[in-house]
């Protein structure tokens, strides 16, 4: 997660149409007497020569945690005649106050005053644009739909807008072992770092330890909702679309955790928008991996010249949607490059799109309905998912899925016969699935695979569904033993073309660890082989559309802040096996590395540690650990934290525990522990 630059891939600017002076703090007022700390970037006359603004607003920092990627995008936007404002959220960076939980009512009210702030500035013309990547995506949405006339368009990247079923939470109804504990345990530790004395002054200590009483670990709460309440429902701009009335530009990548949204939001929403897919992970696609990185600053200029300066830019021109055709690759756990081509569509849903379905029949997928009807069992096997990759990648060494020939041994596989031709896919592929289960908790997770003709098998796109949520994230209801449903779920949106002489195969099970947390019993499914059972695939035709796109400039940003690295970054990933206890681990430990930033004298670092262990026949040995240790300080200030966030489970309740210790120096002046027990809920 530490921010990189590949200087290979970039060009770097240090001179621009407007010269630039930053005002490295100012503080924001908010109504209840709450300031937020902000640092901007201006053209040097903007007093005299106003212009439009645009607001990053998050709560990671911009003193140390962010300040590197801040350093690069932000000057370039000021340099090409806007304000640039990075704002930390009310509870972190130098801000007051604590912070709660995501995306609270709280964060788009302070959002609004920031806004009015913004606009009432003298070098402002009133007119604001939002950007921010994955939470700063998010809140873009989220504040969009509370219609600020200040604002009037967003760049929203790496974002959703369904915050229960397709976030780092919940997925398809099942709570998501690998990142919802990951993701909790990473906000304990970044919320417990204190402001900079140099900043706040002698107060920093008291407010520190506030901070560190008050602040709660999120993962509690986002356990007591197991299911699509009130809860999720707020912040998720899906409920409704038309809340939103201002520009929506959505960019995310293949690679990233949250493609899904964009398609979702250039189908709902109502307004001028456009969709961005790249073949990257959870990044900026000027320095993402999986290349090719593109110029996306200057495309985000583009958009921001044609809603905010209102010059004819030509960008809404173009079509709605362009995407990164992903070819055929061997499996690997990560990929500097990833091979394609740039296509595009001038609407979406598309048109032109044809949906081809394939039937599965004794372990194959054939072209022809089945009208005869077989079943297939298909047991739980605990470990398998294990070689499925991270489920939100930020581009790191062993990010990526493995070779799926090591999870389609411990599934159910349906395979087609070569093709003869190439097929192009784009969009959602869809499961419909007749079966029966033998538990009142189940559920079933669907893997698409590229298999070559040497066997490999590359992992396409995959989803997974609750059963219990067959009708409803918000009321769901147990299986009857033995019962049919007929059920169908997507699969993550893809961009993919298999070439002739390949297969897909389509792999079920009814377990998916680490990423779902298991069923409380193991599970056998019985998957009736007919009329109903079938793969759905999104076929994409060639379009001449393709031929005329215009080129993305080559990437470039502004000049990255000079900093040491103390400690250069380096990640482990590896699944052990003891085969005496039948236990299975996978251990992921992320050093992102130890810096000094020269322009403030600031050091920080991070160690992450997860560990994901489970037991061979025994859905109730599923335990996640997560371990962080992380300092910030300058000179004699030194500061140090410490967490550790477990989770297991047994048939009828989850139990949490978080444990948080902060240093001064080597003196612990702070620890506590919260322990928690959570019934569950048809999960």
């Amino acid at each position: 997660m530490a921010f990189d630059i590949r200087d290979s891939a970039l060009s770097i600017k240090t001179e621009f149409p407007r010269k630039v002076r930053q005002i490295e703090h100012v503080w924001i007022p908010m109504s209840d007497g709450t300031r937020l700390s902000a640092r901007i970037w201006l053209p040097e006359d903007a007093e005299q020569n106003p212009v439009p603004a645009i607001l990053e607003y998050l709560p990671y920092r911009k003193n140390d945690f962010t300040a590197l990627r801040d350093s690069v995008r932000h000057p370039y936007f000021a340099g090409h005649g806007y304000a640039s404002i990075r704002v930390d959220m009310r509870g972190s960076g130098d801000s007051d106050g604590i912070l709660y939980d995501e995306y609270l009512p709280q964060e788009q009210d302070d959002a609004l005053e920031v806004l009015t702030w913004i606009a009432e500035q003298p070098w402002s013309t009133g007119d604001v644009g939002m950007i921010g990547k994955s939470w700063g995506g998010f809140n873009g949405l989220q504040v969009a739909a509370r219609r600020h006339p200040a604002l009037k368009a967003i760049i929203t990247l790496c974002s959703t807008d369904d915050r229960y079923a397709d976030d780092v939470h919940y997925m398809g109804g099942c709570l998501l072992a690998s990142d919802m504990l990951w993701w909790a345990s990473t906000m304990l530790v970044y919320n417990g770092r204190p402001a900079d004395p140099q900043i706040v002054g002698e107060e920093w200590r008291s407010s520190w330890l506030e901070r560190l009483e008050k602040t709660p670990p999120f993962v509690e709460e986002w356990v007591k909702h197991q299911r699509r309440d009130a809860y999720w429902k707020h912040g998720s701009v899906c409920e409704n679309y038309q809340d939103i009335n201002i520009p929506v530009f959505a960019v995310g990548g293949w690679a990233d955790g949250y493609t899904n949204a964009i398609f979702r939001l250039l189908e709902g929403l109502q307004v001028p928008r456009k969709g961005l897919i790249g073949p990257w992970a959870h990044e900026f696609p000027e320095v993402a991996v999986p290349g090719p990185a593109i110029g996306f600053l200057q495309e985000a200029l583009r958009w921001w010249d044609h809603w905010l300066k209102g010059i004819d830019t030509g960008i809404m021109e173009e079509p709605m949607l362009r995407v990164w055709m992903q070819e055929s690759v061997p499996p690997q756990v990560n990929y500097e490059e990833r091979l394609g081509r740039w296509v595009a569509e001038s609407s979406w849903p598309s048109p032109d799109s044809t949906p081809v379905e394939y039937w599965l029949d004794d372990n194959r997928l054939t072209e022809g309905k089945q009208s005869a009807t077989s079943v297939v069992s298909i047991s739980s096997v605990q470990q398998h998912g294990l070689y499925s990759g991270v489920w939100c990648p930020f581009g790191q060494e062993g990010d990526f899925a493995s070779d799926q020939r090591l999870e389609d041994g411990v599934s159910v596989c349906f395979t087609s016969n070569p093709l003869t031709e190439p097929m192009e896919i784009l969009g959602f592929p869809e499961v419909s699935v007749e079966l029966a289960a033998d538990r009142p908790n189940a559920f079933i997770v669907a893997r698409l695979c590229d298999v070559a003709p040497d066997g490999a098998s590359t992992l396409v796109s995959w989803g997974m569904l609750n059963l219990t949520h067959r009708n409803s994230y918000e009321f769901p209801e147990p299986l009857v033993s033995g019962q049919h449903y007929s059920i169908s779920f997507r699969l993550n949106a893809a961009g993919y073309v298999l070439p002739a002489g390949h297969r897909w195969r389509l792999a079920l099970s009814p377990t998916y660890w680490p990423h779902a947390w298991p069923s409380p019993e193991p599970v056998t499914l019985q998957v009736f082989l007919g009329e109903k059972t079938y793969l759905r695939l999104p076929v994409r035709p060639a379009q001449l559309l393709d031929e005329d796109l215009p080129e993305f400039a080559s990437p470039e940003t502004a000049e990255c802040m000079e900093r040491e690295v103390i400690r250069p970054e380096s990640r482990i990933r590896k699944v052990h096996y003891d085969l005496i206890k039948g236990v299975w681990d996978l251990e992921d430990v992320s050093d992102e590395g130890a810096y000094r930033l020269f322009y403030n004298g600031i050091e920080y670092g991070s160690i992450n540690r997860n560990l994901y262990r489970i037991r061979e026949g025994d859905p109730l040995s599923a335990e996640v650990r997560c371990e962080w240790s992380l300092t910030l300080g300058r000179g004699d200030w030194q500061t140090r934290l410490e967490t550790i966030s477990t989770m297991e489970s047994d048939q009828y309740q989850f139990y949490l525990t978080n444990k948080l210790v902060a240093f001064e120096g080597e003196k612990e002046v702070f620890t506590k522990t919260w322990r928690t027990e959570i019934p569950r809920d048809l999960v």
